[in-house]
């Protein structure tokens, strides 16, 4: 058996750093994530059942908004607490928790005899989503190899398309065995089942992060997690073998002057992504009955088949973002969604439905080629282990802030202005997006966060390469 000797938390980070990804590892990585698959399913399968759940509640247009963004208001909760709670408590026993609060706030909102009960359990969901979300991309952060990792934090949105493509196929089953009267419930019910079968893969292959265990705990336990987790010896040397880093973690160390610069980049390009993909990718089924119909069965397969676009966007991000970085590919899908924003608005009405939904489908491609998969790179890779947690977890608020924006207006303005003129105003998310881009030239893939927190040279922002 191979021995290694660990002196300092940096020869862990160094050691994790180089280790190349193994079948088990990306197992590990896909477990990590299946909270994501959580959210997205939940998220489809109510935007599927929007018809029956307006018609069974006798919602109005503001009502059903809020009955969308109340799980945005959950989650911007769960995901800044859930960010700090992450860096104090460890990664391991926040997996469980905002898996216990997926299970049951799916199967509660499935069964709610009224709107204030769905409410709440929408709220819960939030607060589970917005719980997992810090603590999967923070754990990925310290589990896989550097010329890997972004790559394998934007692997989300490869498992938030799936899971849609999921939902939409399970509600066409409930369609065609005649239960579409109450679609909703068992669309969105059926959602705890691989919430359930997901928490007990992370108890059974999952534990704490080495390098949050050297950072808070001390480097005789993270010898342990490193033979466990590697199958190696390891031998603690020197005085510091016994010391754990002892730091104040809360959200004003990441608004400090070596930081403010990335958490504002950070924190907009979160929100924009997440506000211009709700306003859209939510409504989907309702884009397509707009486009084709009011028919059931082309709104499903108008969503299943924007999946197509999302899965390439996403496998192209995780192939390439830890070659080319992730300012180039968020530029990039900003301009793709722009342009097919645009070109929606400007063709509107002249031009075949096929080719409106095929710009749809372009801005779904764009979207997960750049900001809605890296966006969460960025805010995993932009703090070290000792903010790490924090720093995503106000990402994910940012990100849940741009879901209630997205879900609560997006029903009274399509209702106002109509379809097109929405597209023409969503424009201008994106390019706020690259306006920030623009005046924060940040890069995290290739830094080295953790050496330059040691060493107290911080720069707020740094050239892109």
């Amino acid at each position: 058996m191979n021995e290694i000797v660990i002196r300092t938390r940096d020869d862990v980070a160094d050691f994790v750093g180089r280790q190349p990804m193994t079948k088990s590892g990306l197992g590990v990585v896909l477990i990590a994530l299946g909270g994501v698959f959580v959210d997205a399913y939940d998220f489809a399968s109510l935007g599927i059942g929007i018809p029956g759940l307006r018609a069974e509640f006798h919602l109005a247009p503001s009502q059903l908004g809020t009955i969308t963004a109340i799980m945005g208001v959950g989650a911007v909760l769960g995901g800044i607490a859930g960010g700090y709670l992450t860096d104090k408590v460890g990664r391991l026993r926040m997996f469980v928790v905002d898996l216990i609060c997926l299970v049951v706030a799916t199967l509660g909102a499935s069964l709610s005899p009224n709107v204030t009960t769905l409410l709440f359990f929408r709220f819960l969901m939030g607060v589970g989503v917005g719980l997992d979300y810090p603590v999967a991309f923070s754990f990925l952060a310290e589990f896989v190899n550097t010329k890997r990792r972004a790559g394998s934090i934007a692997l989300w949105v490869l498992l938030w398309q799936v899971a849609v493509a999921t939902s939409v196929i399970i509600a066409l089953i409930i369609h065609f065995l005649g239960y579409s009267e109450h679609l909703w419930r068992f669309a969105v019910g059926f959602g705890a089942i691989p919430a359930f079968v997901i928490l007990l893969l992370r108890g059974k292959y999952m534990w704490e992060s080495p390098l949050w265990t050297a950072n808070y705990v001390g480097l005789p336990e993270a010898a342990r997690l490193l033979e466990k987790t590697y199958g190696i010896k390891v031998r603690v040397e020197g005085a510091l073998g016994t010391m754990a880093k002892t730091a104040s973690t809360n959200y004003a160390a990441i608004f400090s002057g070596a930081y403010r610069a990335r958490t504002f980049l950070v924190s907009v390009i979160s929100l924009t992504q997440s506000l211009e993909y709700f306003a859209v990718g939510f409504y989907l089924p309702s884009i397509s009955a707009v486009i084709f119909g009011n028919d059931f069965v082309y709104a499903a397969l108008g969503t299943l088949v924007s999946t197509i676009a999302g899965v390439i966007g996403g496998l192209l991000a995780a192939a390439y973002v830890d070659k080319l970085g992730v300012r180039r590919l968020i530029i990039a899908g900003y301009c793709i969604v722009t342009v097919s924003l645009l070109a929606f608005w400007w063709t509107a009405g002249s031009v075949s439905p096929y080719v409106s939904i095929m710009l749809i489908y372009f801005f779904i491609f764009g979207q997960t080629l750049g900001p809605g998969s890296v966006s969460a790179s960025l805010a995993a890779l932009s703090y070290p282990t000792l903010l790490r947690g924090t720093g995503t977890g106000w990402a994910q608020g940012m990100v849940r802030v741009g879901t209630i924006l997205g879900l609560f207006f997006f029903p009274p303005l399509l209702a106002w202005i109509g379809l097109s003129s929405l597209m023409l105003v969503l424009a201008l998310v994106p390019l706020t997006g690259l306006l920030s881009l623009w005046l924060v030239r940040w890069e995290p893939v290739g830094s080295r966060i953790e050496e330059v927190i040691e060493s107290g040279a911080i720069p707020g922002a740094t050239p892109a390469t």
